[in-house]
């Protein structure tokens, strides 16, 4: 009778651990390194004693070496790291850069996240890469032989639903979100709100909530829009727009926020890319998938920006040689 009585764990739930979508993931990344002929080197400054900083690195460097990647770690003083950061622009044996933030915490980190030069900038920080994601334009370059980069932790996300049939895949690539509605909890300028308008880009109507509001990205009716456009909510907040989403991803740093489950709406697909848990122990009792945490796919993101840039690069040679043939034929 008592194991009769005894609340059963819910059945209707699946969680899906990072890893089990990193491990596909890494399958292309291997292919695409293998057609490199070398082992790309990342280099990671850290420049602070924040423990969640020290473990993100210490996860890279062991992902990095399992899989055939060379990495670095470079520990300097805040006070030094833009003249590291600019020393290892300049040197061609370092292929990709990350810093691993906060530094000062505060708009200062926001101008060191420019001094890395784009041509390296794993993270998809730079302006160019960020100008490109709110644009909706997948390519550097007009002939398209240049893709541009994903900031590493949104991407992960996306590729989360993705693996999840979130994406429909019977609509157009670019289109496959439409009809979903999605909050984000968290509007950072490094995570959330590049997350929120790449939803928004791929056809979904997103809730983006901070402490101010909440406010909408879509791209408009009948994502008519090339690219997203923002409207702000007055007046609403969670209990408005998460009982109205199919998916719901929580990015809060700190221990003291917990979304409340009785808001979720019955099988909302639940993401946590907090160090911290933002959902109630009790999530998996509403969510009919629950991903607590996503760091395993962030890091493969991070190897697969590294080989975009590598392979960018590439493409940049290979068109000054050819720039400099004709050049030279013509003179002939």
């Amino acid at each position: 009778m008592a194991a009769a009585d005894k609340k059963a764990d819910p059945m209707s739930c699946q969680v899906v651990l990072a890893g089990a979508v990193a491990k596909d993931l890494l399958t292309e990344v291997s292919e695409g390194l293998s057609k490199l002929g070398k082992s790309p080197l990342l280099v990671g400054f850290l420049a602070n004693t924040d423990p969640a900083a020290r473990k993100y690195a210490d996860w890279t460097d062991r992902t990095c070496r399992e899989n055939g990647f060379k990495f670095e770690v470079r520990e300097v003083d805040r006070e030094d790291l833009e003249a590291n950061v600019l020393a290892a622009n300049e040197d061609d044996g370092v292929d990709g850069i990350i810093v691993y933030y906060p530094i000062f915490g505060n708009r200062q980190d926001q101008y060191l996240q420019q001094v890395t030069d784009v041509s390296k900038d794993v993270e998809g920080l730079s302006h160019r890469y960020i100008f490109k994601l709110y644009h909706n334009e997948r390519f550097l370059d007009k002939n398209m032989s240049q893709k541009s980069l994903l900031p590493c932790t949104p991407l992960a996300v996306l590729k989360i639903l993705d693996f999840l049939r979130v994406y429909n895949s019977i609509l157009p690539y670019g289109n496959r979100l439409f009809g979903r509605s999605i909050t984000v909890v968290n509007r950072s300028e490094t995570v959330g709100r590049p997350l929120a308008a790449l939803l928004a880009n791929d056809g979904a109507c997103v809730y983006s909530v901070d402490v101010t509001g909440v406010q909408q990205f879509t791209r408009g009716e009948g994502i008519r829009k090339s690219r997203h456009e923002v409207v702000e909510k007055e007046g609403w907040g969670l209990e408005t727009c998460v009982p109205l989403s199919d998916v719901v991803i929580c990015g809060v740093p700190g221990d003291s926020f917990k979304l409340p489950t009785k808001l979720l709406r019955e099988g909302a697909v639940c993401i946590n890319f907090s160090t911290e848990k933002n959902f109630e122990g009790d999530v998996k009792d509403k969510a009919s998938i629950y991903v607590p945490a996503i760091g395993k796919v962030t890091i493969v993101m991070l190897l697969r920006n590294l080989l975009r840039l590598v392979q960018n690069r590439e493409v940049r040679m290979d068109s000054k040689e050819q720039a400099l043939k004709t050049i030279l034929s013509q003179r002939v």
